[in-house]
């Protein structure tokens, strides 16, 4: 299976498909060597290591319609971590097309990303998304964000390091690409978007999140770059913050009370993914992997 295949015509979407598939492999990287640091709760156990698993998906038509591959870890450090790269093409359902800008009157599409959710097994650990992906119809966007989920009530403040180091570290990828990334605008579109409507509560702590991203509107090659060019920078950012956030936490002690807390909180992470998230509603509706777009589901929640 060829999943770097490009869109037909187009060079630059071959460039973002071999990225794609490399930021997926220094995730991966940086998460097994957090895992070798650190012995977490699982201190008799070995490091854990991913678990790589290609899939391929068949269109709706019945012709191929590309894939991915599928990166697990069930660790001592992480209790579930997904690292899941996507590479796929075909044509919306006709329900779903009218949803999708672009693909109103011609449902075909090419899109590709990688997503990683990260639930540590510590409640002082916050769980992570990061997403960045490219979308194209008749249409051409960049979507994705970094968003951090403290699981302690304690730590969900904007004056916790964590926080601070997060949005810090986001609004630095924005600043660095003057034109593009847009900090305040896009924390705030994070802050509306991973809200839980039924409990008029907040997901997490915010980062920042954008989708439709194309600076020109598809009229040259230096705006999908400098585009391009931003939706690395965020997803560089999102790993070195990240891997310091869990160094500064991951030791920490923590008490029943507080595992209780975390898998109450964790409740609410189940919530939104299912009744929100439009990656898993894009997934599910384009025939995904079942097991990736699911896999942001922690391991164990409780509604108390």
């Amino acid at each position: 299976m060829n999943i770097s295949a490009p869109a037909p015509d187009d060079a630059r979407f071959a460039r973002a498909s071999d990225w794609f598939a490399t930021i997926q492999r220094r995730i991966v990287e940086a998460m097994e060597a957090l895992e070798r640091e650190f012995a977490g709760a699982g201190a008799k156990i070995a490091p854990g290591r991913f678990t790589i698993e290609p899939w391929e998906r068949t269109d709706a038509s019945g012709a191929p319609g590309g894939g991915g591959r599928m990166a697990m870890l069930h660790g001592r450090l992480f209790e579930k971590t997904g690292a899941h790269l996507s590479v796929v093409h075909g044509a919306f359902p006709a329900e779903f097309a009218a949803q999708i800008p672009g693909a109103e009157k011609d449902p075909r599409f090419w899109a590709a990303g990688v997503s990683v959710i990260a639930h540590p097994w510590s409640p002082h650990v916050p769980t992570v998304h990061m997403n960045t992906r490219l979308v194209r119809t008749t249409k051409t966007w960049f979507g994705g964000g970094a968003d951090l989920t403290p699981m302690l009530d304690e730590r969900r403040k904007p004056d916790d390091p964590d926080a601070i180091a997060f949005h810090a570290a986001m609004r630095a990828a924005c600043d660095r690409h003057p034109g593009v990334g847009d900090a305040e605008r896009f924390r705030k579109w994070c802050d509306e978007y991973f809200h839980l409507k039924h409990r008029n509560e907040p997901r997490g702590i915010g980062g920042i999140f954008f989708d439709y991203l194309n600076s020109a509107g598809d009229k040259g090659n230096s705006a999908f770059d400098a585009d391009f060019a931003f939706v690395r920078e965020v997803a560089e950012s999102f790993l070195d913050v990240y891997c310091d956030i869990v160094r500064r936490n991951a030791e920490r002690p923590w008490s029943e009370a507080e595992r209780e807390e975390q898998l109450a909180r964790r409740g609410r992470y189940v919530e939104f993914n299912l009744l929100y998230d439009r990656g898993t509603i894009f997934g599910l509706k384009t025939g995904g992997n079942i097991a990736s777009i699911l896999s942001s589901m922690p391991p164990l929640a409780s509604w108390p």
